[in-house]
C-alpha cells in the first residue's frame, strides 16, 4: 500500500487514522487517530458516528487505552510511533481521488461547494493538473460539520511552489475569496494551537501572519499542504537511522529553507549555537513532521528552536550529523530572533 501525509486509513475497528510523512516500514503505515467512533458522537458518515481526536496526547491516550497492539518502537526512526498493519486496514482514503469526485458529482454541502472552488482557483491561476490537487480532512471522511475548515494538498515539487506563487499573488491582489487572516482570526488560530504547541503570541504571530498556505477561503479557515510525489523521494525506509540524543534549545541562521513548503519540512542552518542541552556538532538542520512548522523562517534570519535532538545516520554512505525535530512536544517551538 503506497499511503503518504494527507491520506487516511480505516482500521478494522473503524477508527481513521491520518498518515504521517512519506515513508514507511514494510507492511505497516505510520499514522494516528483523528476520528473514533462514538455513538454520541458530533460527526456522521451516513454509516457510523465519530468524534474527532486532535492532540497528541489525547491520541496516545485512546491508542494506550484502546489498540495498545498499535504503538511499537521503530528502530530506524527511533522512537515509540503508532504503526497500523496493512492487513488491518479495511479503507484507504485519498484526497486526489476525493477531489475528482467532487468535480464530477455535485457536493454534498457548503464546504465541498467551497472546496472544490478553492481548489479550482489554484489550479487555474497556479496553471498545474487537477492529478497535483486533493482535499483532506473531514471532507475527506465525509464528516464535516459546521465548523470543519478546508485543507487541501498539492503534490510535487514544481506544482507546489507554483500554487504558492498563486496564494502569495491572491493575498497581494486582494483576492475576492482568499484573503489573510485577521488579527483576531490569528488570535482564534493560536488559542487552538497553543494547546499543542507553546509559544507566545507575538512570536506566534510574527511567523504566522506572513504565511501564503493558510488564511480565509470564503470565510472558512482554509490550509494547503505541500507534498512531495512518489518519484522525487530519494529515502526510503532504512535508508537512514535516526536516534534520539537528548532535548535541545537552539539558536542558528537559516542557510537554506528549500525544504521548508513542503510536509514533512527541514531547514537547513547554520552559525548553531547550543542553549540548552547536549553539545554536539554539527547540527544541520531543523526538520518537522507537522504542518504548523512550514515556511516558518526566510533564508537569512535567525531563529531560536526547541525541540528532539536527533543523530542522524545514512546507512548508504556512512555519513553523520545532529538535527533538531519538533512537533514531538507542546514545548516545541521555532521563532524569529532579532539581532
Amino acid at each position: 500500500m503506497l499511503a503518504r501525509e494527507g491520506d487516511f486509513i480505516q482500521h478494522k475497528s473503524n477508527v481513521i487514522f491520518d498518515v504521517k510523512g512519506l515513508i514507511h516500514p514494510k507492511d505497516k503505515i505510520i499514522a494516528y487517530p483523528r476520528y473514533i467512533p462514538n455513538p454520541k458522537g458530533s460527526r456522521d458518515n451516513k454509516k457510523m458516528t465519530y468524534d474527532k481526536v486532535y492532540s497528541l496526547s489525547d491520541r496516545h491516550i485512546f491508542l494506550q487505552e484502546h489498540l495498545p497492539h498499535l504503538i511499537t518502537y521503530d528502530e530506524v526512526f527511533g522512537e515509540t510511533l503508532c504503526e497500523v498493519p496493512i492487513d488491518e486496514i479495511i479503507q484507504h482514503f485519498k484526497p486526489q481521488e476525493k477531489i475528482a469526485n467532487l468535480r464530477v458529482s455535485k457536493p454534498e454541502n457548503i464546504l465541498e461547494e467551497k472546496a472544490l472552488q478553492f481548489a479550482t482557483d489554484l489550479q487555474q491561476i497556479a496553471n498545474i493538473p487537477w492529478s497535483a490537487i486533493g482535499v483532506s480532512g473531514s471532507i475527506l471522511a465525509d464528516l464535516t460539520t459546521k465548523n470543519s475548515d478546508i485543507d487541501l494538498l498539492i503534490y510535487g515539487e514544481e506544482n507546489s511552489r507554483k500554487a504558492y506563487a498563486a496564494m502569495q499573488q491572491m493575498l497581494k491582489e486582494n483576492h475576492t475569496r482568499y484573503r489573510a487572516y485577521t488579527t483576531e482570526e490569528l488570535k482564534n488560530l493560536y488559542d487552538f494551537r497553543s494547546k499543542d504547541t507553546h509559544m507566545s503570541f507575538e512570536d506566534f504571530q510574527k511567523v504566522e501572519k506572513r504565511k501564503a498556505l493558510q488564511g480565509m477561503y470564503q470565510d472558512v479557515d482554509s490550509f494547503v499542504r505541500f507534498v512531495k510525489d512518489w518519484h522525487e523521494l530519494s529515502e526510503q525506509y532504512g535508508d537512514i537511522s535516526y536516534s534520539t540524543v537528548g532535548y535541545a534549545t537552539i539558536r542558528a541562521k537559516i542557510s537554506n529553507k528549500t525544504q521548508a513548503l513542503f510536509t514533512p519540512c527541514s531547514y537547513q542552518i547554520e552559525n548553531v549555537k547550543i542553549t540548552k542541552g547536549p553539545n554536539l556538532t554539527p547540527i544541520r538542520e531543523v526538520s518537522s513532521f507537522r504542518g504548523r512548522f512550514c515556511e516558518q523562517a526566510e533564508n537569512g534570519e535567525n531563529i531560536a528552536a526547541q525541540g528532539k535532538m536527533e543523530q542522524v545516520i545514512n546507512n548508504k554512505n556512512g555519513e553523520k550529523y545532529y538535527r533538531l525535530l519538533l512537533g514531538s512536544k507542546p514545548d516545541d517551538y521555532l521563532t524569529l530572533e532579532t539581532v
